[in-house]
């Protein structure tokens, strides 16, 4: 558990606007990119957990609509974005 709180200051660190930042919409794919990561390894030794592939589905749709969002607003915070999570 530790580890994951980590994790998630350092991406909130590497991605945010201002020293209060945690919910810009580079913030929000960083961490939603994470979750989906983890989420993948879990169902490759639980390929019948189907909660956490509905789960996983549900964070995709949740990413791809904050990457169009962030590709109108500012195209070059969503190349940044998407050079460093490797998008």
């Amino acid at each position: 558990m530790p580890r994951i709180k980590e994790r998630k200051k350092k991406l909130i660190k590497n991605f945010r606007r201002h020293e209060k930042d945690t919910g810009s919409p580079e913030v929000q794919i960083a961490l939603l990119t994470e979750e989906i990561l983890n989420l993948n390894e879990h169902l490759k030794k639980n390929p019948h957990d189907y909660t956490a592939k509905k789960g996983l589905i549900i964070k995709v749709v949740q990413r791809r609509k904050i990457i169009r969002y962030l590709e109108k607003k500012s195209f070059e915070t969503f190349k940044k974005v998407k050079k460093e999570l490797k998008l």
